[in-house]
């Protein structure tokens, strides 16, 4: 089994930038972000229509590319996270993680016996169909498998030392929409509240030997959130960013279009 070439420098607080996507589920999207810099690659299945099929379509498309894929799932339930790392997974995000208890079930999912519950699948798509020692590649995969826990709700911001806590959670990453939602500020950023919980869990993260993540939308929340102390960065969405890279050269275009000859009634 192929190690994850940004584990170390995720753990070890090095940073580390990457991309989420939420729309473009081609098989070119992989190398597209790797081609451009982009360590890891989240695709999300949480607020898309994105299924199992196409998403092993997508890890598929990534073997042998300088990206680590990996995935957020719906919710953190075995039948999701299991599913998605026999498929190839390098790690999984789980949103709204609120509790230790939730934070260890999830671990248990990710983990084979004794330290965990996973099923065996072996000579899948995870160890790339090869044959080997199980036991070897038991050890592979829990060394590579990256659990980030998502910290976006009241709950979770409340229990985040608890949850830090848990052995074999890696990555806090807060998910800002729903933060500020859940402290009663929707989109709320500047706010002292929001400003507070930010820095809390960067705080906790470092505090615990886990690292801070964040998709940062542009220039200004790289700086800050860099600031703060979060360094397993995503860049926007491929959504936004397709739509602000047409915007500024379609706006571009009609800034520098010439002024037709003659008035428009003088057109025969």
């Amino acid at each position: 089994m192929q190690p994850n070439a940004i584990k170390n420098d995720v753990m070890s607080g090095k940073m580390v930038a990457g991309a989420m996507v939420f729309e473009f589920f081609s098989p070119g999207t992989t190398t597209i972000m790797a081609n451009a810099g982009c360590r890891f690659v989240f695709y999300d299945m949480e607020h898309t229509g994105l299924g199992f099929e196409t998403l092993k379509w997508l890890f598929a498309s990534g073997r042998g590319l300088p990206i680590e894929p990996m995935v957020r799932v719906p919710r953190g339930e075995y039948a999701w996270l299991a599913r998605a790392l026999d498929m190839g997974a390098r790690g999984v995000m789980i949103p709204m993680v609120e509790s230790a208890d939730q934070a260890r079930s999830i671990v248990e999912a990710c983990r084979y016996p004794p330290i965990g519950r996973r099923g065996a699948a072996f000579g899948f798509a995870q160890d790339d169909y090869r044959g080997g020692d199980v036991g070897q590649k038991i050890r592979a995969a829990h060394e590579r498998t990256l659990i980030v826990a998502q910290i976006e709700t009241e709950r979770g911001l409340e229990n985040v030392e608890a949850i830090a806590a848990v052995e074999g959670i890696d990555v806090l990453w807060v998910g800002h929409f729903d933060l500020s939602n859940f402290l009663g500020i929707p989109g709320g950023f500047a706010d002292p509240r929001f400003d507070a919980a930010m820095r809390r869990v960067a705080a906790v993260a470092r505090a615990h030997g886990k690292a801070a993540g964040f998709m940062a939308t542009d220039e200004g929340w790289i700086e800050r959130v860099r600031e703060m102390g979060y360094t397993m960065l995503a860049i926007g969405t491929d959504v936004g960013l397709l739509g602000t890279a047409v915007r500024q050269l379609v706006e571009r275009v009609a800034a520098t279009a010439p002024a037709r000859a003659g008035a428009a009634g003088a057109v025969r």
